[in-house]
């Protein structure tokens, strides 16, 4: 059987999703989405552990632990620029695999003890598979975490950390044509899925281009992320000093929305080929959209979250010395050729590091960060 074939379905999840729409008619694209990412049973996240050679793709953490050692030497100027408090917490919102965190506590413990003794790493993950491999990879390393439910409102003073957590939250897919807006809606002729278009499902949407002050191209579809503006605001009112730290996939949103995308940026990934079909292989293929930064800039404000700058991560890691990494004395040549490695792959401008590094402060003002010079 083609291993790429439809009938490669989670058949439970694909029968979830039918019976929902028999129960109570289509259901928007952000309905399905996460119902085929997060169903608690049969959703891709419930079941897979996705990151990786062997899985359907790979994060900055997973190609090796030069990511996790310069992201710490950004952490540390943070904490120098706080005036070093005793605890400085790092709170990791999505941590995968807990890859980040052990290379993060790890690179402390050799490099910066004084930090790592100031350290309190906590992180929250809503998948019960990827809890059971945190616990694992940090428990090998001898490492404790502190495990979060929730932000509680002025509960942090440090850093929120993600690495490309706010793209696979679940999106509504709208189309612009005749001059309207429409979303995509999915329904079902006996067990196949498809889309439909209709009235948008709430106003938030049409508000949402009109914050913006513009549309997508005639005949384009787009990708609303309003999941996204409530997590950054929860973010900002949670901070109550410090700094937010975000990795993604995405742009600003004249660049995301522009007339000539004509498709979005939905994309499905599935043992790293991309696709943009994404009713098949339900439940053993990620999905992801780009994130519009200038909605999750203007959205942080609200909640007190200041824009510092952002970059590409190829830029932010370089600034950071990862070419320094690469002239250590002493490696032998595996150790030194799988250092070249892991920075290719963290600075390659068509994967990684294209990548957009966000900082945003609360409760700091203007200041200088090594990871953003040069920014304006």
């Amino acid at each position: 059987m083609d291993e790429f074939a439809p009938q490669r379905d989670c058949l439970p999840l694909r029968q979830a999703i039918v019976e929902r729409i028999a129960r109570e008619g289509r259901i928007t694209f952000r309905d399905f989405m996460e119902m085929a990412l997060y169903h608690p049973l049969h959703g891709y996240y419930a079941h897979r552990l996705p990151f990786g050679p062997q899985g359907d793709y790979v994060t900055s953490p997973e190609a090796g632990p030069l990511f996790g050692a310069l992201v710490g030497r950004q952490l540390a100027e943070m904490w120098e620029v706080m005036g070093r408090p005793r605890p400085f917490q790092v709170v990791e919102m999505g941590p995968g695999r807990g890859t980040l965190a052990r290379d993060v506590l790890l690179w402390a413990q050799r490099a910066r003890p004084d930090l790592s003794e100031a350290l309190d790493y906590c992180i929250m993950e809503r998948s019960a598979s990827l809890r059971a491999a945190q616990e694992q990879a940090l428990a090998c390393a001898g490492l404790r975490v502190r495990h979060l439910s929730c932000l509680a409102p002025a509960s942090v003073e440090g850093c929120i950390l993600s690495n490309e957590l706010v793209d696979s939250f679940p999106v509504h897919r709208v189309l612009f044509r005749d001059g309207r807006l429409w979303e995509v809606y999915v329904t079902c002729e006996g067990e196949a899925l498809r889309e439909e278009h209709g009235p948008p499902s709430t106003p938030a949407l049409e508000s949402y281009f009109r914050r913006l002050g513009l549309w997508p191209g005639e005949g384009c579809y787009a990708e609303v992320n309003l999941e996204a503006l409530d997590w950054v605001r929860t973010v900002g009112r949670a901070l109550r000093r410090g700094f937010v730290l975000t990795f993604d996939y995405g742009y600003e949103a004249a660049e995301l929305y522009a007339p000539w995308r004509r498709e979005g940026t939905l994309l499905c990934f599935h043992r790293h080929r991309p696709s943009g079909d994404p009713f098949v292989r339900l439940g053993w293929q990620d999905m992801t959209s780009h994130v519009d930064f200038t909605s999750l800039v203007e959205a942080g404000r609200e909640a007190g979250l200041e824009r510092l700058g952002m970059t590409s991560q190829a830029e932010f890691l370089q600034r950071l010395g990862l070419e320094d990494a690469l002239r250590v004395e002493g490696l032998d040549m595996e150790e030194a050729l799988a250092r070249r490695r892991m920075a290719s792959e963290l600075l390659d401008p068509a994967g990684l590091g294209r990548i957009r590094v966000l900082v945003q402060e609360k409760g700091i003002g203007p200041c200088r960060l090594r990871g953003l010079e040069g920014e304006p």
